[in-house]
C-alpha cells in the first residue's frame, strides 16, 4: 500500500470532489487532513468536515478534521501545524478549494472578484507556501492543484474573465512550483475534468439537476489523483493533466461507470 502512513492535506474536502479524493486515498491507508469551512450542515450543500472525517475513517484511513478558510493566512498556518503535530508531517497537498462565478465584467461585483482572487489565487499560493517546508521532508511529495490547462483562446475569457484569470493563475502556480521545487524532489501538477462533475456548485449555481444529469461523478477525479500520486515525484511533474488522459495512460478507456446517468450525453467542462 504505497499510501500507507502518507499524509494528504486536502482543501475543500468536506464534500464533492474533495471528499471523493479523500475517500479514494483513505482506502489506500492514507492519513487525510479534511480542511474546509463547513462545521455545520447546509442542506443545499451537504456534509461537514466532521461527517467527511467519519467517512474517511470508515474507508480505512486516519482523518483529521480542521476548520479552515484559506483566505486567512493565520488559519492556514494553524491548520498546517495541526496536521504536522497529528501525523508527523505532510506528504501531499491537494489544492481543491475554489470559488466560482461565471459572469461578464459588468455583472461581476467587486466583492465576488475579490473573493475569487482571495481563495483561488492567494489562498492556493499561501497553502503552497506553508506546506512546502514539510513537503521537502515528505515521502514522495506531490502538489496537485485543481485547475485547467491554460488555453488563451479568447472565448474562455469573454464570458467570465474574472473566474478564468483566477483558474489560470492556479495553473501557473502549479507549473511554477514544478520548476521551483524540482531540485527538492517535489512534484507539482494541475488536474482538470474533461466533462462537468456533479457537485454542489453545478447543482446550485451553474445548471441545476439538468446539468448534473449530464455530468460525471467526482470519482473520476479521485481515481486520476490516485494514479498521479502513485508516480514518483521526479518523473511526474509540470503537467496540466485532464482526467481522461490520466486514466487512458493507465489503460482505462471505458469511463461509463463515472456517468451520473448511464449512457447520458455528457457536457464538456470549461477550458477543454
Amino acid at each position: 500500500m504505497p499510501f500507507k502512513n502518507r499524509t494528504v492535506f486536502i482543501t475543500g474536502a468536506s464534500r464533492g470532489i474533495g471528499k471523493a479524493m479523500a475517500l479514494r486515498l483513505a482506502r489506500e491507508g492514507a492519513n487525510i487532513v479534511i480542511a474546509a469551512k463547513s462545521v455545520e450542515e447546509d442542506p443545499r450543500l451537504g456534509g461537514t468536515i466532521y461527517s467527511a472525517a467519519k467517512e474517511v475513517e470508515a474507508a480505512g484511513g486516519k482523518a483529521l478534521a480542521v476548520q479552515l478558510d484559506i483566505r486567512h493566512e493565520d488559519q492556514i498556518q494553524a491548520a498546517v501545524q495541526q496536521a504536522v503535530d497529528t501525523f508527523g508531517g505532510i506528504d501531499v497537498l491537494i489544492n481543491n478549494a475554489s470559488a466560482i462565478q461565471l459572469t461578464p465584467t459588468e455583472q461581476t461585483e467587486s466583492k465576488r472578484f475579490d473573493l475569487m482572487q482571495s481563495i483561488n489565487v492567494r489562498g492556493t499560493f499561501l497553502m503552497g507556501k506553508h506546506c512546502i517546508p514539510h513537503l521537502r521532508k515528505g515521502k514522495n511529495p506531490h502538489i496537485i492543484t485543481l485547475s485547467p490547462p491554460i488555453n488563451l483562446n479568447p472565448k474562455w475569457m469573454g464570458g467570465h474573465i474574472a473566474y478564468t484569470i483566477t483558474k489560470y493563475s492556479m495553473s501557473m502556480l502549479a507549473l511554477g512550483w514544478a520548476a521551483e521545487l524540482k531540485g527538492a524532489g517535489i512534484a507539482s501538477n494541475a488536474l482538470w475534468p474533461r466533462t462537468t462533475i456533479d457537485t454542489a456548485a453545478v447543482r446550485n449555481l451553474l445548471g441545476g439537476e439538468a446539468l448534473a444529469k449530464m455530468s460525471r461523478t467526482p470519482d473520476i477525479i479521485a481515481d486520476a489523483v490516485y494514479y498521479i500520486l502513485s508516480k514518483t515525484a521526479e518523473k511526474c511533474s509540470g503537467n496540466t493533466f485532464v482526467d481522461e488522459e490520466v486514466l487512458a495512460a493507465e489503460g482505462i478507456t471505458d469511463l461509463s461507470k463515472y456517468s451520473v446517468v448511464p449512457g447520458a450525453e455528457l457536457y464538456k467542462d470549461l477550458f477543454v
